[in-house]
């Protein structure tokens, strides 16, 4: 039986327009208010949740919001885990 004839493969050449993670080092670490600002968010919406679990009933204002509390404290965490994206070492 006749051997099969072997292809060759094209090296592989990334996209120009990515940066790559050496770009991405060059940068330099994240600003400590970022790091600051990212923890505080989630930390923040943390306790919205808390605070509505257990005195919800009692602020006037997070009475009035009723189930919005859920979003508030929901928004405020994912944005801060939103922002672990960037966040470089």
């Amino acid at each position: 039986m006749p051997k099969s004839k072997v292809r060759k493969k094209t090296a592989y050449t990334p996209p120009a327009d990515r940066r790559s993670s050496a770009t991405a080092y060059a940068q330099g670490p994240t600003h400590p208010v970022y790091k600051a600002v990212m923890f505080g968010l989630m930390l923040l919406g943390l306790i919205w949740l808390v605070v509505n679990y257990l005195a919800g009933t009692e602020i006037p204002f997070m009475a009035d919001l009723g189930n919005w509390n859920f979003a508030i404290g929901f928004a405020l965490m994912i944005t801060g885990l939103l922002m672990t994206m960037r966040w470089r070492e």
